[in-house]
């Protein structure tokens, strides 16, 4: 069988929980996954139709009312495919942080321009705290997976914690700074020393 995406296999463990219809899946997606795979939601809209032609999933027709809907379910294939590539070792971790580029292009613009993106860091990384303190509050979605989710959401909330901290380290480092492009007497080397020796 063709190598399938990462995304293939989380779609797979969605529909091992239950039948989804494309909606469904798309935003069980957004609100779980999204956290550490995130993904287009057009690409979420396609690929069960991928999984039905490789004979992982099933769709069937029904109808709400006027409006027809497909639900996909996981097929014994499917269940084995995903066990399969549970054994299989993950890729590298990657992470998209547009916010950061504009920080590590900083010296393009001015110390406003670079105070305000740092700003906003804080502030998502407070909304996404407190979106996920919510989310943990809340009665578990699926019967018997409470654990999961105990396991995987404090490493969501340290990065976010992390971030939050280091945001506002930053703003006040630059505070120290004459613009962009000349840092005055901010001591960049002593921050860069210390960090190299913590990997020795």
């Amino acid at each position: 069988m063709a190598r399938r995406s990462t995304t293939s296999y989380a779609l797979l463990g969605l529909l091992a929980l239950r039948p989804w219809t494309t909606y469904e899946l798309a935003k069980q997606a957004q609100r779980s996954l999204n956290w550490f795979w995130p993904r287009a939601e057009r690409k979420l809209y396609d690929e069960p139709k991928h999984l039905v032609d490789a004979g992982l999933a099933t769709a069937r027709s029904e109808s709400t009312g006027k409006r027809p809907r497909t639900v996909y379910t996981i097929t014994r294939s499917g269940r084995h495919e995903l066990a399969r590539w549970l054994d299989e070792p993950a890729v590298p971790r990657a992470g998209e942080f547009e916010a950061m580029v504009k920080v590590f292009f900083a010296d393009a613009g001015d110390l406003g321009q670079l105070d305000a993106t740092l700003a906003r860091i804080e502030t998502e990384a407070r909304e996404r705290i407190q979106a996920l303190s919510e989310m943990a509050g809340q009665p578990p979605l699926f019967h018997g997976r409470e654990h999961l989710s105990a396991l995987t959401l404090p490493l969501q909330v340290q990065q976010e914690a992390t971030v939050l901290e280091w945001a506002g380290w930053a703003r006040d480092q630059i505070r120290q700074w004459r613009s962009t492009t000349d840092p005055g007497g901010w001591d960049a080397r002593s921050v860069l020393d210390r960090l190299a020796d913590t990997g020795r």
